[in-house]
């Protein structure tokens, strides 16, 4: 079945639907969101993504990320991917947006009006094993040190998002 996703301008309104394998494969702009779970320590929830991902696959991401599909409530997409990829049920609350475009080596890009998401649970995740090869939590410092190290290890959008995660995490 195809996945349509949200086409916007720069300031994230809707401007149409496509497929999502044309929309990574064209570079074209739209709607995506990226959560950030937190446990009570402030230990950051980690993914490492599935080998079988069409991009960035086995890299180390932010606790969930995706897509909401086309006529689809963000905050309803937000709760179902968790579910769906991590196995977990968690409030989270709208923390900022960014919009990034990186190109892959396979030829795909993400253009994304990123929405980004943070919630808080001491709960472990159940993931889903064809989205994700592994999980851990980090303190937020730890990672900033490892992503220095071993930036290879990482996905892009963590990368340029991490310091304003930081930022509203430790206000």
């Amino acid at each position: 079945m195809n996945e349509y996703l949200i086409l916007v301008d720069e300031n994230d309104k809707p401007c149409g639907k496509m497929e999502k394998q044309i929309v990574h494969e064209l570079g074209i702009l739209h709607r995506a969101f990226s959560i950030f779970i937190f446990n009570s320590k402030g230990d950051l929830l980690l993914q490492q993504r599935a080998d079988e991902k069409y991009h960035s696959a086995g890299l180390w991401t932010n606790s969930c990320c995706s897509h909401p599909r086309f006529g689809e409530d963000i905050s309803w997409a937000v709760e179902r991917r968790l579910m769906q990829e991590m196995g977990m049920n968690c409030k989270t609350d709208f923390a900022f947006s960014f919009v990034y475009k990186v190109q892959f080596e396979n030829g795909l890009t993400e253009h994304e009006f990123d929405h980004v998401y943070f919630g808080v649970t001491d709960d472990l995740p159940i993931p889903e094993k064809s989205e994700v090869k592994n999980w851990k939590y980090m303190s937020i410092e730890n990672l900033e040190m490892d992503i220095i190290i071993h930036p290879k290890n990482y996905t892009e959008w963590l990368k340029i998002c991490l310091p304003r995660v930081k930022k509203i995490q430790y206000k």
